[in-house]
Formats: structure tokens, sequence, C-alpha cells
């Protein structure tokens, strides 16, 4: 492969990017072999000591290319990784977003070892998501070699520790850096066997209903009682009118707890509710309504706690045009990129809420996120390697 490549956007012949995507598959096995190596460094949320084993790894592959690596410090969570490269045009930087903390918990490995059967990977966050940053790894790897030791344009690589467990450590973080960005790409998972890119992701909210009744005995005075449940009942009741499938709005009564004994008229019971929206000015109203509720027993009272913490990622017409770039370069490569928006938040709802061209689901194509059977396409690696390395090269 000769240096100094001119971008492969545009490519009328295709002659160019059939080489760059020989260039991938003839570096598959090295692609390979850095997803089984982070695989096997475990890294749950709630382990601050096995993630940043993670992400001192990291921080020395991605220096070996020429970035300058820190660590935005945390006390309860895993360091989170930031790591600067400069380019050769100057002007805003490319984000490269991702996370270094997996559902697992430490020791999974022993049941859950990583594997290669053919053309699959499997192990703990093999999926979701250390084939993504894998796939950074390599893309900017052949865009130093390619363009002379140096990056086309200037990158920020982020990859946060907490994402699994609401980002509420790192959200700053993403959003200050992606406020400084041309435009945010994710390496998240891909979506189902064709490996569509994100384009719309809902919202996701949490919020605790709580209700106060008033307990007696059940036998001895069950008319001076208030219970809670039955108020807790109809309140849920009323909630899941709130859903509106067609608007992409679902509220899920994830957790019910209420009571202690069976000839106690319960005092207290509450309720999780799971709150997912498509558009953001629905989060408003759903949060209005659910503020806004009335006990049916006037001698209850009701306490609601929480909100909406990832907006909804939108297919507003930045990132519909980022999509296109990218369906430009795949076209070159090959193939067909599909998109699909899906009910699941990452931390691209947070930049792409603040307006900012945002492309989600650019990592790896596989099945079994957060599930036993996890794995990734080593096949499929190639090509999404070279589709992040176009994509930095045209923004």
């Amino acid at each position: 492969m000769t240096r100094n490549v001119k971008k492969a956007i545009p490519d009328p012949t295709g002659a160019e990017s059939a080489r760059r995507l020989r260039y991938f598959e003839e570096r598959k096995q090295p692609i390979t072999e850095t997803v089984r190596q982070l695989v096997e460094v475990e890294s749950p949320s709630d382990n601050k000591q096995a993630v940043d084993r993670l992400g001192a790894l990291l921080a020395g592959r991605f220096e070996a290319l020429g970035g300058h690596a820190k660590f935005h410090r945390t006390l309860n969570f895993g360091d989170h990784l930031q790591v600067d490269f400069s380019g050769k045009a100057s002007g805003k930087p490319v984000l490269l977003l991702g996370h270094l903390d997996t559902v697992y918990p430490m020791g999974t490995l022993a049941t859950m070892p990583c594997r290669i059967s053919g053309q699959k990977l499997s192990g703990p966050g093999s999926f979701d998501m250390k084939s993504g940053i894998a796939i950074m790894l390599h893309a900017i790897e052949a865009l130093r070699n390619w363009h002379g030791d140096q990056l086309p344009c200037p990158v920020t690589v982020l990859l946060v520790s907490d994402e699994e467990v609401g980002s509420d450590s790192s959200r700053h973080i993403t959003e200050n850096l992606a406020r400084k960005s041309k435009a945010v790409l994710v390496l998240e998972p891909s979506y189902g066997p064709k490996g569509a890119v994100k384009t719309a992701r809902k919202g996701v909210g949490e919020y605790l209903l709580k209700v106060s009744g008033k307990a007696a005995h059940s036998g001895l005075d069950f008319e001076k009682g208030e219970n809670a449940i039955v108020e807790l009942a109809r309140q849920i009741i009323e909630v899941s009118k709130l859903v509106d499938l067609k608007r992409g709005i679902t509220l899920n009564a994830g957790t019910v707890q209420g009571g202690a004994r069976s000839n106690v008229i319960p005092a207290e019971a509450s309720t999780v509710l799971e709150v997912r929206v498509a558009h953001a000015k629905d989060a408003a109203v759903i949060d209005r309504k659910l503020r806004s509720l009335k006990p049916f027993n006037r001698k209850c009272k009701l306490q609601i706690t929480g909100g909406v913490n990832r907006p909804p990622m939108e297919r507003t017409p930045a990132v519909a045009a980022l999509y296109q770039k990218a369906c430009a370069i795949a076209k070159q490569l090959g193939w067909k990129l599909e998109e699909a928006a899906v009910g699941g938040g990452s931390d691209g709802n947070f930049t792409a809420g603040l307006g900012i061209p945002t492309l989600d689901g650019l990592g790896g194509v596989g099945d079994g996120a957060h599930a036993s059977h996890e794995s990734v396409s080593i096949s499929e690696l190639p090509r999404r390697t070279a589709l992040l390395a176009g994509l930095v090269e045209t923004l």
C-alpha cells in the first residue's frame, strides 16, 4: 500500500476503495487479535481497578500511534480516557466515541471465555463494544500509514468508563468535547445481521413513583387503613395509558415494592418507571403528565422524582447527511449500508441532542450484546474499519 494516498471520496472507478479494503483484509488477523486482547481484559462498570487496567493498556496503544493520552479521573468509576491526535488539516476534530466498561461481573471469563470459532469471536464485551475500540485503533493506524505518519484531520478519541450505568460521571466530558468537534462517530455495535448504522435512538428516563397511605390491622381495623398498594396499582394502570407505540413512547413499571405482611394494610408502595421517547418534545410532555398525576384515593399521597437522563437521538438533517456520506463510502467498498432506529440509548444521544452531526453503530457486526452468546463477526471487521477510515478522511 502506498503512502500519502489521496482521499477515498470521490473514487469514481472504485479502484482505490478496493485497494483499501484489501489493505484491511490483509490485516484481519491483527484486528481480530486486538479484539481478543481487549475482551480478555475484563472491565465491569463497577470495578474501577479493572476498567483502569484496560484504560492504561489502550492509552499505550493509542500513544504508540502518535496520540496524546490523558485521563479524566473519577472516584467511583474507571478513569475516562481521552486521546488527541493532530492532523494535516487544521480545524475542529472528529470525535470517535465509545466506552471501556461492560455489563459482565468480574470473573465472567471463567465461564464465558473468549473463543474464536470460524469467523466468529465470542466473549464478554466482544460485540459491545471492544470490537469498536479495535476498529478505532486500526483505522487510525492505517490513516497514519497512508498520510505520512499523520492523520488527515485532527481526531479526538473518548472512551468513557460508565456508559453501561448511565454515564453520570462522563456526560459533561462527552458534551464538552462534542461541542468542539465537527462530527461524532460512535463505535457502538451495529444493528442486525447486515450491520446497519444507527441514525436514531430513543431517549431514556427513569422515574420513582411513591405512594403513601395509612397502615392498619387488616382484620381489626380494615376500614381505618388506606392501602398504598391498591393506589399504586391504579396509578400504574393510569400511567400505562400514556404509551403511544406509533410515536415511540413507552412506559414500563419495571419494579414494584410495597407491604410487609399480609395482615397489615400497607402504608407505602412504589414503582420504578422506565420511560423511552423517540422525540425530544415528547419527553417534556410525559414529564408534565407524570408530575400532574393525582391520587384516586384522596387520603393517599403521591410523590414522583426522576426524569429523562438521555435525550433522544433524532434523525436530523445533520445526522442524515452524515449517514449519506457513510453510504457513499460503503458503496465504493462494495456494499449497501443500511440504517436503523433503535430503542436503546448510547452516549451518542448526548452529542446528537446538542445538534452535533452524529452517526452511531459504526462498530462491529455481531449478536448477543449483554448475553451469554455475545459475539462479533470476524469477516466484517475489515470493511467496518475501512468505513471508519473513509469517514475520518471525508469529514
